[in-house]
């Protein structure tokens, strides 16, 4: 998640410098083809081009609109992960009293599942987004993607953790491992029939909110609105310098010839300022499809699960308790 109130031009660059070079290359062709050669032929009317570009922008409108619900929901549902987090280990303290050991084990193993499901959520699929070399240089360097188990390793039980190893869903065996654990303490007379039914419960919600965002992680955008909004933009964008070949025709003759190529300039400044904004609109509901890709754009899920684990060794009186997760180049993950 991107906290900067403002985007630096250093990551807008990133994300539109090669669109920008093939605008300008583009737009300056047709329109030196049009002005120098001649090529009075090539120019479309400006009244369909401006019909086509207002419906490509509620296309791109709707399909921004449910981007953001996606992100929102995951935002969403990592909420009730921290709050469930909270209530599982006040729980424990309070029901599981007089066994420290349990206590630890519960509570740190808990901390291995969320981080657990949050490299899960991170693995690239078949349809997750593919940014230029530059991006995808900056998010391996920060370093999100990391295989499941080594994210729970250190919360867990060197037994646990080379059982895991060879699990393909690893939150799933996590919160399968603290129900055994339960009915181990209520076997040797630690926890009460009563107070196994209140950790059963807050156990389902977790494997509700996981399977959740696994829901999200599996269905892609559908690709009708997410294709075709792509399609109809550059549809949009190739036609529009050959519309704007005579909107400063007027101008043009009246002026003098020293300040004709002012007006071309113009012309192709217009093209690519347009198709920019385009393409830059279309791009963001792009980049709010899938909410746990650890982009910079995503669900900040590594400093959700920091907070949670301070605040969980906080409940346990820990006194080394570890620091809060700082945004890297203004991206906190």
């Amino acid at each position: 998640m991107y906290i900067k109130r403002n985007i630096s031009w250093h990551i807008i660059l990133l994300y539109a410098w090669k669109n920008l070079i093939f605008f300008i290359l583009y737009a300056g062709i047709i329109f030196y083809l049009y002005h120098a050669l001649g090529w009075t032929h090539i120019d479309i009317p400006f009244q369909p081009l401006s019909v086509i570009g207002i419906a490509v922008a509620f296309y791109i409108g709707f399909k921004n609109s449910q981007s953001y619900d996606r992100f929102w929901e995951g935002r969403k549902i990592w909420g009730g992960i921290v709050n469930y987090s909270r209530t599982w280990a006040n729980n424990v303290l309070s029901l599981v009293e007089n066994d420290r050991k349990a206590q630890v084990t519960l509570i740190y193993r808990h901390i291995a599942w969320i981080n657990a499901l949050r490299i899960q959520l991170r693995q690239p699929n078949s349809f997750s987004i593919k940014e230029n070399r530059a991006l995808e240089r900056i998010f391996d360097r920060h370093g999100e993607r990391n295989p499941a188990c080594d994210a729970a390793e250190q919360f867990l039980s060197t037994e646990e953790v080379n059982d895991l190893e060879n699990r393909k869903n690893v939150a799933t065996h996590l919160i399968k491992n603290q129900g055994k654990q339960l009915n181990q303490l209520l076997k040797e007379g630690k926890i009460t029939e009563f107070d196994k039914q209140i950790f059963h419960h807050d156990l389902e919600e977790m494997y509700n909110l996981q399977g959740m965002c696994e829901r999200i992680k599996n269905t892609p955008f559908p690709r009708q609105y997410a294709y075709f909004s792509t399609v109809f933009t550059w549809i949009f964008i190739l036609l529009l310098p050959f519309g704007l070949l005579n909107v400063f025709e007027t101008q043009l003759l009246s002026m003098d010839t020293a300040l004709n190529w002012w007006y071309l300039g113009l012309m192709v400044f217009f093209s690519v300022l347009i198709s920019w904004m385009f393409t830059t609109m279309e791009k963001v509901g792009s980049n709010s499809e899938d909410p746990f890709e650890g982009r910079i754009n995503d669900v900040p899920m590594t400093a959700l699960c920091r907070t949670i684990e301070i605040d969980l060794r906080d409940m346990l009186d820990e006194q080394n308790l570890p620091e809060k997760v700082q945004p890297q180049q203004n991206i906190l993950y």
